[in-house]
């Protein structure tokens, strides 16, 4: 099925006359018809009634109208967008995200929209991930960014890529010489790790029940840069994401975990079944590949 076949039969539903249809869509009754014949071979059953010279839609042509007009709205859209002058967009996107990613790709992305779409107003809010389902379902958001949820969701989750978890020391740390940690090496080792009603948390504890480690949490922080600031200060460690400890950070070192090796998804979430406005679409397709960008250069050559 292509392009062509629907706006003829759009056409013709309209009309319903092969002339003013054929007319209207510049080509000749004969091709018209045969592309009318091709839809309807292709779809496996007749969309048009031919009684005498009168044309008329069966019951499958009006139940295919319906989708067949909607199909074309949403292209004719696109194509307009993407014309010279059509990419001028209005309107708003509200964002909500969690610490991590407010950090850097928010305001990466952020800044890459607005240098091609200055006239929409973006309004970011950094949550955390069950107050961004919270305001998405009471449509006070258009698009989450954050972790996969742990549990069942009504949301619907788009996720971006894998990340795996690093324990992060600092220079003077024992264990900042080291290439590679095993989890069962964290037993009784002191670490600051995230309270455990975050998901990263649960998901830090049962890599901890499967390696058989039960290390000291000493302190229990609800964001990165405090944990951070605590390496720095103390022979602690803590284990976060590569992308949350900022390359302007001196004086830490991030050690890749194995065996198992605690890997989180980032993602896009968004309302089930709720129809995006066309810079909420715009934004996401930013934070899709700068995403992904972002991804590649943490895994590096090979």
């Amino acid at each position: 099925m292509e392009l062509r076949h629907l706006r003829y039969f759009v056409a013709l539903a309209e009309y319903l006359s092969f002339t003013r249809a054929a007319a209207r869509v510049h080509v000749t009754q004969s091709t018209l018809s045969h592309q009318i014949r091709q839809l309807e071979e292709e779809v496996g059953q007749p969309l048009f009634d031919r009684i005498g010279k009168k044309v008329v839609t069966t019951e499958a042509g009006e139940l295919f109208l319906a989708f067949a007009t909607r199909a074309l709205k949403e292209v004719d859209l696109g194509l307009a967008m993407l014309r010279p002058g059509g990419s001028d967009l209005t309107g708003q996107v509200r964002i909500g995200a969690t610490h991590t990613f407010n950090i850097g790709l928010i305001p990466e992305c952020v800044a890459l929209f607005l240098a091609r779409h200055p006239t929409v107003r973006v309004r970011v809010e950094e949550l955390a991930a069950d107050q961004i389902g919270a305001k998405l379902h009471a449509g006070e958001l258009d698009i989450g960014i954050a972790y996969r949820p742990s549990g069942p969701s009504e949301l619907w989750f788009e996720p971006l890529y894998n990340e795996e978890m690093v324990l992060v020391v600092a220079d003077t740390h024992p264990l900042a010489a080291r290439k590679r940690i095993r989890m069962v090496e964290l037993h009784q080792q002191r670490l600051v790790l995230m309270p455990e009603y975050f998901a990263t948390r649960t998901l830090l504890d049962e890599c901890f029940k499967a390696s058989g480690a039960e290390p000291i949490v000493v302190a229990e922080m609800s964001t990165i840069a405090p944990m951070l600031g605590l390496v720095l200060r103390m022979q602690i460690a803590a284990i976060a994401a590569t992308n949350a400890v900022p390359a302007a950070m001196k004086g830490l070192r991030m050690i890749p975990l194995e065996s198992p090796t605690p890997i989180r998804t980032p993602g896009l979430l968004w309302r089930l079944g709720g129809k995006q406005a066309a810079p909420v679409q715009s934004f996401a397709v930013i934070v899709r590949k700068t995403a992904l960008g972002n991804s590649l250069r943490h895994e590096g050559p090979g």
